[in-house]
């Protein structure tokens, strides 16, 4: 059964609409008509235009498709956080399916009807009423595990998306839930600890030489010694980095 809004007291449940394709945004707006608890405050045909969106709506609710180009719905959610309730969309994915399950994210099952539309929003009315938000960084892990190492980093800085390719990247330094991203002379914030980051990138190339550095072992120049009998690692643009004794043992196996 709907679990329909009273007018009267509650406001219509913002819904952002998501999908690169236009019949399929074309659908879910007319299937959403039967709902007049629903109110669509934007469409969106790429993860860009998503990521934006929620900015600027601040909505209650993603209809987000999984599949797109540039940013997929994994992209958005990374981005996003879990900071919006998503029912994602989807034709086809074994992998984000599981991770679904595993986390008791709703989504619909391409193609899909006005009835599984229903029960989906009746879910999402549940969790906006008790204020739950999706664990949007165990879904992503769970389902990009087949997708690693990390050929890119996503960051966003209010309504923008930096994408890096990591070849791109210097180093990586901790700073406490953040990292920052060093690529030339810019720095990006990302939230993310330095561990999670780590365990994504392929371990050939990033090499943890701190407890605060991840470094991007194609730009290491040299090692020295520091003033305390210390080493530091030099970069090819000049940088030194420090580096710890366990750092040094990982360096000696690689290079």
């Amino acid at each position: 059964m709907t679990i329909a809004a009273d007018d009267e007291t509650m406001p219509p449940m913002r819904v952002v609409v998501v999908d690169d394709e236009s019949l399929a945004r074309v659908l879910l707006r007319e299937l959403l008509t039967a709902h007049p608890d629903v109110a669509i405050v934007a469409e969106c045909a790429n993860g860009f235009e998503a990521v934006k969106a929620v900015m600027d709506h601040a909505p209650d609710l993603l209809l987000l498709d999984v599949q797109m180009p540039k940013l997929d719905g994994f992209d958005v959610l990374e981005l996003i956080g879990g900071d919006v309730p998503v029912i994602f969309t989807t034709a086809y994915d074994h992998f984000a399916l599981r991770a679904f399950d595993v986390h008791a994210v709703d989504y619909l099952l391409k193609p899909f009807g006005s009835d599984r539309l229903a029960e989906a929003l009746d879910r999402a009315r549940e969790r906006i009423a008790t204020k739950q938000r999706p664990p949007a960084r165990q879904l992503v892990a769970a389902a990009r595990e087949h997708q690693r190492p990390l050929g890119r980093i996503l960051i966003r800085d209010r309504a923008d998306v930096h994408v890096i390719p990591v070849e791109r990247i210097d180093y990586i330094e901790a700073q406490d839930d953040y990292v920052s991203v060093k690529v030339g002379p810019k720095q990006y914030l990302k939230e993310q600890t330095l561990k999670e980051l780590e365990e994504q990138l392929d371990a050939g190339r990033f090499i943890r030489i701190h407890r605060r550095y991840l470094l991007n072992l194609t730009r290491l120049a040299r090692i020295e010694m520091g003033v305390t009998e210390s080493r530091v690692v030099i970069l090819h643009d000049g940088t030194e980095l420090p580096i710890s004794r366990s750092g040094y043992a990982r360096l000696k196996v690689l290079l």
